[in-house]
């Protein structure tokens, strides 16, 4: 069990090769974006920064930051700013290159003020980023065990057959990819409601089932601040079309992509685990939101589980294209409809199980070999589209 993926110098393995461009604060987006359009095999990061939030939202900001930076997939990365004291703390650009470093890759640091304006900065990022890109070019792919693979998943547009075949699918891969040694995070801490306790059951520390408990009364309770029941806002209105019900039967298939081992531990959004295995993160279920989070957890390759029965019927555009911006986000369906209605947009579809021409046994199998062939360089349906969505990080708030 092994695939082809680039050996980094801390022993981690990339399956992709890309230079990282981060613009420290928003002032800096648009050089980032610049820089990134001009030179091929580059990626960058554009939120709405870091202005008006609190100091654990620009800490959570700076994390999504460097953990993407300490991706396996990025082999160097470029911090833009606008001089070295400029702004808050928690975003400077000398602290997120610090941050950076001790994961032994390659950084620069380049600010407005230093290179002498704006457009100095664009041109001398530019050359740094090509004099990267090329370098990265002389790393080569080995092959390497799976027990260096770590995947993230999501799933959502839920229907019936999301239950049923779409995330069990999963489930089995990631079994597989567990007993091999891997790791697998999952996550969307509003579609544990109504299922948290079996899921709790299944971790290995009484604390981490403690803190997930912890995760989703939070959830509710911030929910019914805003005066409205969680349940009046999932299941979304696409679900509901789709035959959902409620929350609690949401939950229920939703939880199947977990599959079936032990929880190895509970993670704040966007943190890393200590080990492999199978980990639960808290996060929010925007596809704007949650692959940035599992890319920043040190996921080379991302998933959406998408159900899809209420999308439009010819050719609809998906729900995210480029989300996981260092770590593909692939795209796959246990709806038999969906997968004959978005063939450029679906990696794969389990649904076999439906039309009952494929076991869940069968489907799995078939869907961890998809996994591991993007891991070794085939690419996903939407790396094949030069787009990046916007990036909605999962902030406590309030703003200011």
């Amino acid at each position: 069990m092994e695939f082809l993926g680039y050996v980094r110098d801390n022993g981690e393995v990339g399956v992709r090769n890309y230079v990282l461009i981060i613009p420290s604060c928003r002032v800096a987006n648009i050089a980032a974006k610049r820089i990134g359009s001009y030179v091929p095999g580059t990626k960058t990061i554009i939120t709405t920064g870091e202005v008006g939030r609190h100091s654990r939202d620009r800490e959570r900001l700076a994390n999504i930051y460097m953990g993407l930076a300490k991706n396996p997939n990025v082999y160097a990365t470029i911090v833009l700013g606008a001089r070295d004291d400029f702004g808050y703390k928690e975003v400077l650009p000398e602290k997120i290159a610090n941050g950076i470093k001790d994961n032994g890759k390659p950084v620069s640091i380049l600010t407005i003020e230093e290179c002498g304006g704006l457009e100095r900065l664009i041109e001398e990022g530019i050359a740094k980023a090509r004099e990267y890109v090329h370098d990265a070019s002389l790393v080569k792919r080995q092959l390497v065990p799976i027990s260096k693979l770590q995947i993230g998943v999501k799933c959502g547009w839920s229907d019936a057959t999301s239950g049923i075949s779409g995330n069990p699918a999963f489930g089995f891969a990631a079994d597989k990819i567990i007993d091999e040694g891997g790791t697998v995070l999952f996550s969307e801490t509003v579609e544990l409601i109504g299922a948290e306790e079996e899921v709790v059951k299944r971790c290995v520390n009484p604390e981490d089932g403690k803190r997930l408990l912890e995760m989703v009364k939070a959830v509710e309770n911030s929910a019914k601040q805003t005066g409205e029941d969680i349940r009046s806002i999932n299941p979304i209105p696409s679900n509901i079309k789709a035959g959902i019900s409620t929350i609690e039967e949401k939950s229920l298939g939703a939880v199947q992509k977990a599959g079936s081992r032990p929880i190895n531990g509970v993670l704040e959004y966007a943190q890393r685990p200590e080990g492999n295995g199978l980990y639960f993160m808290d996060g929010w279920a925007s596809a704007y939101s949650l692959p940035v989070s599992l890319a920043a957890a040190g996921c080379q390759i991302t998933l959406y589980q998408l159900g899809g029965q209420d999308l439009p019927k010819n050719d609809p555009p998906m729900l995210a294209v480029n989300t996981g911006v260092v770590a593909p986000l692939m795209f796959v369906t246990g709806n038999p409809s969906t997968a004959k209605k978005a063939p450029r947009s679906i990696d794969y579809s389990s649904g076999g199980v439906i039309t009952g021409e494929k076991t869940l046994e069968e489907v799995g199998e078939e869907l961890f070999s998809k996994i591991i062939s993007i891991a070794c360089g085939e690419l996903a349906k939407g790396e094949t589209v030069d787009y990046m969505d916007p990036i909605e990080p999962y902030f406590l708030g309030p703003v200011f």
